[in-house]
């Protein structure tokens, strides 16, 4: 059954074989031309791909640590933080700072629902005397399956003159995320997600402000110090051993990706949401995160009537080999989650909704097991 599994939660995400084959390339010296190459080749995709003429570095470590990373590089202790939560992942991002020091104000948003940007702006132009030094947000919550709209969220940051960290673990290449562009400073994703890679690196782009903020930064750090990692770059290395395995398959993945094109990526991921969507809501269903903001990475769908997330759960699994993803928290019992973002295609999609539809009848649903692959089908445009 392990061969069998269709694995359509939000992270770890399936890995393409030639990715999967790059990872069994022989090791390498670390510190040799060989990897300086390497090194060189992906870190210029990685730029490709934030969309940013700045830099960018590769930790051997998993998305929070990258998270860690993007905290203690460019944050004092006592320095007052906005953290802007839509879920779990947003309140993470804050207990990292609130861990290092930092004074965490948290302006939270109701689980299911995007940030207000008029209520951050209104906010941000409270703080007359500009105490406020960053503000957290997450772009893709997967806990919830919403969107953050980093395109206005952005220049709303950018005018009070705050730092705008980014957790873009989930988002990058399943959605648009111009760092440039929308005055991003610091964006962290995982290649565990989007980029069809195991879980083993976290990616980190960091602006010209966020260099300027690092000069007087006082928070501790050691293994994430990007001053370190700078200079390491410069002469085509990591300042620890990195996860030589990966590096090769991020080499794979990028290739793949760039044959297909930043912008097609993003089609794909949206088109796939759409037939979830569409799916889900045929068999009755409903959404639990807002339509007009739900995620083109995850779609979050909410208990049936009668039917435990837990049972559900468990049949998609053992029957018919497909893993879904439960809540979190407070929303344990109450949602289910469709992961539909890395390399996931038309056909997983059909058959994870048959699935589900079978699965729905045989624990008491009155549904017809076979309107969500009709309505996916029909959405895909067949």
């Amino acid at each position: 059954m392990d061969e069998k599994q269709l694995l359509m939660i939000p992270g770890p995400t399936p890995v393409p074989q030639s990715v999967l084959l790059a990872g069994a390339k022989p090791m390498i010296n670390h510190r040799g031309p060989e990897f300086a190459a390497l090194l060189a080749e992906v870190t210029a995709g990685l730029k490709r791909v934030f969309q940013t003429d700045h830099d960018v570095f590769i930790l051997t470590a998993s998305g929070t640590g990258g998270l860690e990373a993007a905290i203690v590089n460019v944050l004092s202790p006592g320095d007052l933080v906005l953290s802007v939560s839509i879920g779990v992942f947003g309140d993470r991002f804050a207990t990292i700072a609130k861990t290092f020091g930092a004074k965490v104000e948290s302006l939270n948003f109701e689980w299911g629902q995007a940030v207000d940007p008029e209520k951050l702006r209104a906010r941000l132009a409270a703080d007359k005397k500009k105490d406020i030094k960053a503000v957290l947000v997450t772009h893709n919550e997967t806990s919830t399956g919403v969107a953050n709209d980093l395109s206005t969220i952005g220049p709303v940051v950018r005018e009070h003159g705050a730092l705008l960290l980014v957790d873009g673990i989930s988002s990058l290449l399943a959605m648009d995320c111009q760092t440039d562009a929308w005055s991003l400073d610091v964006v962290v994703a995982g290649s565990q997600k989007a980029f069809m890679i195991p879980p083993g690196l976290a990616f980190i782009a960091i602006s010209d402000r966020a260099w300027a903020a690092m000069a007087g930064a006082k928070m501790p750090r050691f293994y994430w110090d990007l001053k370190k990692a700078k200079d390491y770059l410069e002469r085509g290395q990591t300042p620890w051993t990195p996860a030589v395995p990966q590096f090769f398959q991020l080499r794979e993945a990028l290739k793949i990706l760039e044959a297909e094109g930043l912008q097609a990526c993003f089609a794909r991921h949206a088109r796939l949401a759409a037939a979830v969507r569409a799916g889900v809501g045929a068999l009755g269903l409903k959404l639990f995160a807002d339509p007009a903001h739900a995620s083109n990475a995850v779609t979050s769908v909410k208990k049936p009537d009668g039917i435990e997330v837990s049972a559900l759960r468990k049949l998609m699994l053992q029957k018919y080999g497909v893993v879904l993803a439960g809540g979190q928290q407070q929303l344990q019992n109450e949602i289910f989650r469709i992961g539909h973002l890395g390399y996931v295609s038309e056909p997983e999609i059909i058959a994870t909704l048959g699935a589900l539809g079978l699965a729905l009848r045989e624990l008491g649903s009155k549904v017809d097991s076979w309107a969500g692959v009709a309505a996916a089908v029909g959405s895909l445009g067949g």
